[in-house]
């Protein structure tokens, strides 16, 4: 391992939510990329590669599940919590069967816990 920064990218249409990640993940030392809907997530990812992938489960253009059907074609998959507002366990289900890592209960998991679970990464 050497001093390469790990990329992130925070998928998050809350700017405020989505600006604490990044200044948070920042001070950690990550490279962060916000961006701010599904399809905005999907061309960057496209265009550049991450290691971690923040994802919103409810955004506007495209939702967390579309993105996460979507990276299954990308060469390579970054790691994937998805940050939802819902705490339904079908929604867990179906998103671990995606291919997700974690799935966080925004409400319930300060900011601090979705770093930890980065750096572990």
């Amino acid at each position: 391992m050497g001093d390469t920064q790990k990329k992130v990218l925070v998928v998050e249409d809350e700017k405020p939510l989505a600006h604490a990640l990044e200044l948070k993940l920042q001070h950690e030392g990550f490279d962060v990329t916000v961006a701010s809907d599904g399809q905005e997530c999907i061309d960057t990812l496209k265009s550049q590669s991450f290691d971690v992938v923040l994802l919103d489960l409810i955004m506007p253009v495209m939702d967390g599940f579309q993105v996460l059907e979507q990276m299954k074609q990308l060469p390579q998959m970054p790691a994937v919590f998805v940050l939802s507002n819902l705490s339904q366990h079908e929604d867990e289900d179906k998103v671990l069967a995606l291919g997700a890592r974690k799935f966080f209960i925004k409400s319930d998991t300060p900011l601090t816990t979705i770093v930890e679970e980065v750096k572990a990464i």
